[in-house]
């Protein structure tokens, strides 16, 4: 299975959805319950702490290829640690916030001989963040980020690159929410100058919720470089271990290229099960 379709119309209303709002004036949020949920809560918490959280998602799985035979070099373990802190005690102008964040990503090859963790992929960068609230409703953010990737190896493994990326992301409906993120890449490291063919140019993507918010399906699909309808894609099923928990159980499904540094360039599947530890309100993909 090489590539799995895309609507050619997500795109298009990823973006569009990115800088517009729903119109209803209460401020239904998909946060757990026993958080109130209004825009004045949501505001001083921003402004008041905590300082330090989740960025992207968390997780810890495990899985293989599902479109061949199951073996020692095509399943393993992928985990994630992804962190941001607040860098001001106050609102800096136009309502906007200064974070510093960091996220690691692990391929560990725990079915291998002595279980090497194989790539090591870390992401630093500094973010200016704007939450915007429209008709006493939190409708999203979008966020300004300076940031580096890289895996720490050095010869032949070297991997590394830098971006100036955009992000946003929209609450749609209470069920509906939306993302995307466009980067401006200086890519730097001398064994991976055509990282932009496999790793991509810019991402979308979008969540949806349950009525009782148990269950999320999470989509991202990064555009590779190239005019065709080239993507990498990532679908991702969830199921919240308690309604008051942001722990979920999750099924996730990868296709496509540029899922780790060192292999970008190797074209895979992977189907992996595990357990998620989800910010509050949007995750950053």
């Amino acid at each position: 299975m090489r590539n799995i379709g895309l609507p050619f119309l997500i795109p298009f209303v990823a973006i569009f959805t990115i800088f517009l709002c729903p119109t209803r004036s209460e401020a239904q949020i998909l946060v757990p319950e026993g958080v109130t949920e209004n825009t004045d809560s949501i505001k001083k918490s921003m402004d008041i702490g905590p300082f330090f959280g989740l960025y992207k998602d968390n997780y810890f799985a495990v899985g293989t290829d599902p479109f061949h035979t199951p073996n020692k070099y095509n399943s393993g373990v992928k985990f994630q640690l992804s962190i941001s802190q607040r860098l001001t005690n106050a609102t800096l102008p136009w309502g906007t916030y200064l974070y510093l964040f960091f996220t690691e990503k692990v391929f560990w090859e725990v079915f291998q001989n002595s279980m090497p963790m194989s790539d090591l992929n870390f992401n630093p960068g500094i973010g200016w963040s704007k939450p915007f609230f429209i008709k006493d409703r939190y409708c999203g953010k979008m966020t300004l980020i300076l940031e580096h990737e890289s895996n720490g190896k050095d010869g032949d493994a070297s991997r590394s690159w830098n971006k100036v990326s955009l992000a946003g992301s929209a609450y749609v409906t209470d069920w509906l929410s939306v993302h995307a993120k466009y980067w401006y890449p200086i890519v730097d490291g001398m064994n991976n100058k055509d990282i932009l063919k496999y790793s991509g140019i810019f991402q979308m993507g979008f969540q949806l919720n349950s009525h009782d918010r148990r269950w999320t399906l999470a989509t991202t699909f990064v555009k590779r470089q190239g005019w065709n309808l080239n993507f990498n894609s990532n679908i991702q099923l969830g199921w919240r271990i308690h309604k008051a928990s942001n722990q979920y159980l999750f099924l996730d499904f990868y296709n496509g290229y540029g899922e780790g540094l060192l292999a970008y360039k190797q074209f895979h599947n992977r189907l992996r099960v595990g357990i998620l530890i989800r910010p509050n309100l949007f995750s950053e993909y």
